[in-house]
């Protein structure tokens, strides 16, 4: 019994570090929409990380063996920053604030936080698989305290994010570090 408190306190401690930057990214995108829209945009930026998160655990052993995946992933979060950037803070500090907020960049957002999703999923469902070990309730126990903790915190995200601006800065540094982590780690193992 003693062995599973150790995995369930390992697992608690990686889902706090790990799912706050999925919930950065999903704060950030809603930032920038009215209250009923940034709803959405967090219900369905949760719901695909819950999708997305069921399939990369169910396909975790594969995935470990795949060299690369990691780069293309830190490519992609780097291009994520730069959307980030122009969406949120480049145009929040803009002084014409009549953004029109039209289906089209409703779904542009939702896009964005899907492709996040995936890519930052992977490292909470590798960290929480590896903890778990062969305890599968404690994996998918994992699993849902992870999307728990991202609703809470992509919800606090977005509020902040429209009164102090300065948090998106923070919120694109620590996004920018987990990209450069992804590349450094993959680069490592190919050379």
């Amino acid at each position: 019994m003693s062995e599973q408190i150790i995995i369930f306190s390992q697992i608690v401690f990686i889902d706090l570090v790990l799912a706050g930057d999925n919930a950065i990214i999903i704060g950030m995108v809603a930032s920038k929409f009215p209250p009923e829209q940034r709803k959405k945009v967090i219900f369905w930026g949760i719901g695909g990380a819950v999708l997305l998160r069921i399939i990369l655990t169910l396909l975790t052993a594969y995935l470990l063996q795949i060299t690369g995946l990691r780069l293309i992933g830190g490519v992609l979060l780097l291009y994520i920053v730069y959307k980030l950037y122009v969406d949120v803070i480049q145009n929040s500090s803009d002084k014409n604030k009549n953004i029109t907020v039209n289906k089209s960049s409703l779904l542009k957002a939702i896009w964005t936080v899907l492709l996040a999703d995936f890519t930052m999923s992977l490292d909470n469902v590798l960290g929480v698989a590896g903890a778990a070990g062969h305890h599968y309730h404690l994996l998918v126990f994992g699993l849902i305290l992870s999307i728990i903790l991202m609703a809470v915190a992509a919800t606090l995200i977005s509020r902040w994010i429209k009164k102090y601006k300065w948090i998106a800065w923070v919120g694109l540094l620590a996004i920018l570090l987990v990209a450069v982590d992804l590349i450094y780690t993959d680069i490592k193992l190919i050379f």
